[in-house]
């Protein structure tokens, strides 16, 4: 792994443990946390290997014990939980991301449009979906229902992908080893 790539990886597992300590809004049983861009751009800047193996490590922290997860929790006990789905599903999120990016960059087709619409598809709504299937199955609430709480979500993410794609189009315009072809 090349230096400057080494350093936004270690950047993208520090900025999610930042994110962490970000006051949450509870609501139910999952509640609305920011640390959800981090995964975004870890797939739209690292590309989607890198960004795949920074959440497999910043999720090992985690299940080690570390206070990475939000609120500065950490252990396994949140991989079964009713958080399990959006836990599991951020390193594929962020491989989908970087793999969307990919073929963007082949295509020559990366703007503002097309990086939006990759982070709101893998890292809105894979997610979202992802967190659905996980609260059905850990806390057997009817996969309708779960699906229907997703919606409160939405708003939020949508911005967090807006910023996620102005803060990709930023960095990748300052520095073109993040470019993924």
């Amino acid at each position: 792994m090349k230096t400057k790539k080494l350093t936004f990886t270690v950047a993208i597992i520090a900025i999610l443990i930042v994110m962490a300590y970000v006051p949450v809004i509870p609501i139910g049983v999952v509640p609305i946390t920011i640390q959800n861009i981090g995964i975004m751009l870890a797939g739209a800047i690292l590309g989607w290997r890198h960004g795949f193996l920074a959440i497999i490590a910043w999720l090992l922290l985690a299940m080690l014990g570390l206070p990475v997860l939000t609120g500065g929790s950490g252990g396994l006990p949140h991989f079964f939980g009713a958080t399990a789905g959006y836990l599991w599903a951020y390193p594929f999120a962020a491989l989908l991301i970087g793999l969307g990016m990919s073929m963007l960059d082949k295509f020559n087709a990366t703007n503002f449009v097309t990086i939006l619409l990759t982070i709101l598809l893998f890292g809105v709504i894979f997610i979202d979906v992802s967190g659905a299937v996980g609260l059905n199955i850990v806390t057997h609430m009817p996969l309708s229902k779960a699906l229907f709480m997703q919606l409160a979500f939405i708003p939020g993410d949508a911005i967090k992908a807006v910023l996620a794609t102005i803060i990709t189009l930023t960095l990748r315009r300052r520095f073109s080893m993040l470019r993924h072809v």
